[in-house]
């Protein structure tokens, strides 16, 4: 494997309070050729989604449990908490900050209640932050009994998305956190929208429930729909994110355990690689330095992919980490 730049990564993941057997926040050294070394850990239950202030050394991450938390951390070579608070609703998934470090938005799954945070010019959240509660069903009669809020987009103009898997939609609130006048996007019935993401002039979804990548414009008329996985069976994709270059688009598939590879031709999505993820349930990955790395959940394992000219390659590389749910590169 081409030899990369050494960095760090922070990991979350679910411990065993939380149903799994991570330690909480795990701080990850990776040298020039990618193996990965335990530098710090830090205490905390169930950080399943961890992210970074902008400008500030901090990290914020979501407590996923039925009374759901947010706890900010001292972004250091050994994270120290700092702070913790309700998320406003219950197990809370998904946690992201605005560009301008202003707002700190919580999807919180259990309840489908988006919670939207002021930060003060530390980066703490102020009291009382704005909740927005949700309701509605979708037809598939387990999964979308009630709405299930599942990830955090700011998007162009400071515009907060948020995606719900059980109503099929996708929430919007203008930069000043009032919802938008024109409502949420209805999705097809039973995509079960979970990761997406926006780039140029397109929003790309990830339709857990669907198995299927969808494309979108600016104002969200559907341009197209593909199979996220080109293997046969079910196949609940989680993670979806465009490269730095927008030419290629990374889906992660649980179920057949891959990460599929499109290239993007505007509105056309063309599969181009479909590899293993190195380990079982792949739920979160992140990009960096020509390399993707995997967090295979039920293999409690890392997976280090090589991107070459945009194409993921297996190396073998893997880091022990118990129920991994997220990957931040630092």
């Amino acid at each position: 494997m081409t030899s990369s730049p050494a960095g760090e990564l922070v990991l979350g993941g679910y411990t065993p309070d939380t149903g799994g057997t991570g330690p909480g926040l795990t701080r990850v050294r990776v040298d020039a050729a990618g193996h990965m070394e335990a530098v710090a850990e830090a205490p905390v239950a169930g950080p399943s989604f961890v992210t970074a202030h902008p400008r500030l050394p901090l990290l914020y991450a979501v407590l996923e449990r039925e009374d759901g938390g947010v706890a900010v951390f001292a972004d250091e070579p050994a994270p120290r908490l700092l702070a913790e608070h309700s998320s406003g609703g219950s197990d809370p998934c998904h946690v992201a900050v605005d560009p301008e470090g202003v707002w700190l938005a919580v999807a919180n799954y259990g309840d489908g209640t988006v919670a939207v945070f002021r930060l003060a010019s530390d980066g703490m959240p102020e009291p009382g932050p704005l909740l927005f509660p949700n309701e509605g069903r979708g037809p598939h009669e387990e999964r979308q009994e009630g709405p299930h809020a599942h990830q955090a987009v700011f998007g162009p103009g400071g515009v907060l998305h948020v995606s719900d898997l059980g109503t099929d939609e996708i929430r919007r609130f203008l930069s000043d956190m009032t919802p938008h006048p024109a409502g949420p996007v209805r999705l097809a019935p039973g995509t079960g929208p979970r990761h997406f993401a926006h780039h140029g002039t397109h929003w790309y979804v990830a339709g857990e429930l669907d198995g299927t990548v969808s494309v979108y414009d600016e104002d969200w008329n559907e341009l197209g729909r593909v199979p996220a996985s080109g293997v046969a069976g079910h196949n609940q994709p989680s993670h979806l994110e465009l490269s730095a270059d927008g030419r290629h688009l990374y889906v992660a598939n649980r179920g057949p355990d891959t990460v599929t590879a499109f290239e993007v031709d505007g509105a056309r999505l063309r599969p181009v690689a479909e590899v293993s993820a190195g380990g079982s349930w792949p739920r979160h990955f992140a990009i960096d330095a020509g390399r993707l790395y995997v967090a295979d959940q039920r293999s409690d394992v890392i997976a280090l992919l090589a991107l070459k000219d945009g194409v993921p390659e297996p190396t073998g590389l893997t880091f022990a980490s118990g129920s991994p749910s997220c990957v931040l590169r630092r």
